[in-house]
């Protein structure tokens, strides 16, 4: 909806040689947010898509799709990162899944930070674990939070030109050190805002729901110690310690992933206006209705050695950009054995990651994130702004995202197959449900095809009804 945004134009530079759900694993307004690098509220830097399919993007008018076209890798070794602003996430609003998953707009899920006991058994409760399965990792939820928030006269919203959960976003910034995992996402473009949607396809959800015993028990170490670090009440306020007959000391309570809380953010990349949500693990102390007592969980294996320190601080990048997008200012990580015994438990400051990393061999850097992040958003903007929306407003088109490790960002239209297989037999325009559709589409300005209509109507009323006095 950025429509500032969306009116500009853009060059569009054709080059061959690679120039530069929310789940987030448990396991592996304002101010600009200090990411602990060169300052970042300079002015904002608008970069130009980088394109190798030998011609730039060609205008799409017909109904035919769209031949890929292809963003390239950043060059890591040669690449200086222009200095891309990034703004403090303002929370605009949250809501929590109930035990059976119904999402609704309450903090019924809230927790609080409790200190973890050391020596707790991460594998206590295996057998009692309530494990949601995994299904395809729609953005509805995320969608009755925005138009919630549009329809209170009290929060009146910018317009915006991207809404995503934040998994979605936090695989596309770290996507320049990513050397192993690929990924797929479903984009939509509607009145100047990229909508971002992850896609699964029924092979990859079949494996994550048929993990082997190790995967299955090592995920659920990252849940178990959610339980041993938070609480249904803050510190002193309500039952902590022994509050579950036979569980050990410091047990939460039995893992439940159906239940969660989760926080709606406005946020800016550069020029971009972002609408990002995640879940919060829990606050510490004191619940201010904004984002600065937010604390992420994590789990890790103790470091024993140089190439567990080295694995770690890989480890760190996502950690770092899970919290960053959501504005959580503190990372707790509790530090376990193969078999699931906590050991040692870490704080850590989320702006302050990227010191631990710098000057190592192969450190990450989040100025090299953020401007392949800027880069990524006005690409698509661009691709999609190629393939408008059909005069008769019955459907816009679906965009398919692969991310190729080492190589860069394909992008393809769907046919009506591809379409098909993405609505999945449910009632949406593409993968947006209908209802939202319907809403966002009722503030669309009149294609030229209904203007012509709406004219030739006043003409007849006229003509039928004659001289009137």
């Amino acid at each position: 909806m950025d429509r500032s945004v969306a009116s500009r134009k853009r060059n569009i530079s054709s080059v061959a040689d690679g120039a530069g759900g929310e789940h987030t694993g448990k396991e592996s307004g304002g101010k600009r947010q200090n990411i602990d690098g060169p300052n970042l509220s300079g002015t904002e830097h608008r970069s130009n898509s980088v394109l190798a399919d030998n011609g730039g993007i060609a205008s799409q008018t017909s109904k035919q799709a769209a031949e890929p076209t292809f963003l390239a890798y950043p060059d890591l070794a040669n690449s200086k990162p222009s200095q891309v602003p990034f703004q403090q996430p303002s929370q605009l609003i949250t809501f929590s899944y109930t035990p059976e998953h119904v999402q609704e707009f309450t903090d019924s899920a809230l927790r609080y930070f409790a200190d973890p006991p050391l020596g707790a058994s991460l594998a206590y409760g295996y057998e009692l674990w309530n494990r949601k399965p995994d299904t395809r990792r729609r953005i509805d939820a995320l969608l009755q939070a925005v138009s919630r928030v549009r329809k209170d006269p009290a929060r009146p919203l910018p317009e915006i030109g991207v809404v995503s959960w934040r998994g979605v976003m936090t695989k596309i910034l770290t996507a320049p050190y990513e050397n192993r995992e690929g990924w797929d996402l479903n984009v939509m473009y509607h009145n100047g805002t990229l909508y971002l949607e992850e896609h699964a396809s029924e092979e990859r959800l079949n494996e994550k729901n048929n993990m082997n015993a190790r995967q299955r028990s090592q995920t659920y170490y990252g849940y178990a110690f959610e339980s041993y670090c938070t609480s249904e009440a803050p510190a002193g306020k309500g039952p902590r310690k022994g509050a579950y007959p036979g569980a050990p000391s410091g047990w939460g309570g039995d893992v439940n992933t159906n239940v969660q809380w989760c926080s709606v953010v406005r946020t800016k990349l550069g020029d971009t206006r972002m609408i990002i949500g995640g879940e919060v693990d829990c606050v510490r102390g004191k619940y201010t209705g904004q984002t600065d007592t937010f604390v992420e969980l994590k789990t890790s294996l103790t470091i024993r050695g140089q190439q567990d320190e080295a694995r770690f601080e890989r480890k760190l990048l996502k950690f770092y950009f899970q919290s960053f997008l959501l504005g959580v200012p503190e990372i707790v990580v509790g530090f376990r054995t193969p078999a699931g015994v906590v050991t040692t438990v870490q704080s850590f400051k989320t702006i302050q990651l990227p010191r631990l990393v710098r000057g190592k061999p192969d450190a990450w850097d989040p100025l090299v994130c953020l401007d392949w992040g800027q880069r990524v958003l006005t690409f698509l903007k661009d691709v999609a702004r190629t393939r408008p929306q059909d005069e008769n407003r019955h459907s816009i088109p679906v965009w398919r995202v692969r991310f190729v490790p080492g190589s860069g960002l394909n992008v393809e239209e769907l046919n009506r197959a591809g379409v098909e297989d993405v609505e999945n037999g449910e009632d949406r325009v593409g993968f947006l449900p209908r209802w939202y559709w319907e809403e966002i589409d009722a503030n669309t300005p009149p294609t030229h095809a209904e203007q012509a209509e709406a004219t030739t109507a006043r003409v007849l009323n006229l003509a039928s009804a004659g001289w009137q006095i």
